[in-house]
């Protein structure tokens, strides 16, 4: 059991740790210490190294991004709910993308295999949906739609950001066809 104290320590590492590490990926972990005002013991007692700090940080936004799809289901057609969670998703990879130069390969495959499950779980949901209400074509597959999006964080964000022209022919692809 852990503490409550200790809990809002960690919790409040890794808000900083985000925050920080968005704007400048070079980010000391003293500074990150700093600014979320512990102590630099409490921080390496939590990270031990800078790259479980960055991991950390990794799965903290893939959970909150995962945790949001029952409520875009309850508030929206299932294909404008997957059309703000794949955005969403495109803008936390966006800001995460400077992050990937800190990690080792090792890191990266530990990255790829924590979030891919939860990933394409949270985009089957969004598929079975629109199948079970007619929106989306029966053969859509959750794999593919990942496939097909992980492009959308690498497209040109300036001067006009492409990520939902591009999304939008994508969603268009999936329609059932009536």
């Amino acid at each position: 059991m852990v503490r409550s104290d200790a809990r809002e320590n960690r919790a409040r590492i890794l808000a900083a740790a985000r925050e920080a590490l968005a704007a400048d990926g070079s980010t000391s972990m003293n500074q990150i210490s700093q600014r979320a005002g512990v102590g630099a013991g409490t921080l390496y007692r939590n990270f031990p190294t800078r790259e479980s700090l960055v991991l950390a940080v990794y799965q903290d936004e893939v959970a909150r991004i995962v945790g949001t799809v029952p409520d875009l289901l309850a508030q929206l057609p299932p294909l404008d709910a997957l059309r703000d969670w794949t955005l969403d998703l495109v803008e936390a990879m966006r800001r995460k993308h400077g992050l990937g130069d800190a990690l080792s390969p090792g890191a990266h495959q530990t990255i790829s295999e924590q979030s891919y499950g939860p990933v394409v779980a949270a985009i089957t949901e969004l598929l079975d949906a629109g199948k079970k209400a007619g929106s989306i074509r029966p053969d859509a597959d959750p794999g593919d739609f990942l496939q097909l999006t992980g492009a959308l964080w690498r497209a040109a964000s300036s001067p006009e950001d492409r990520a939902p022209h591009m999304l939008a022919l994508i969603l268009d692809g999936l329609r059932a066809h009536r």
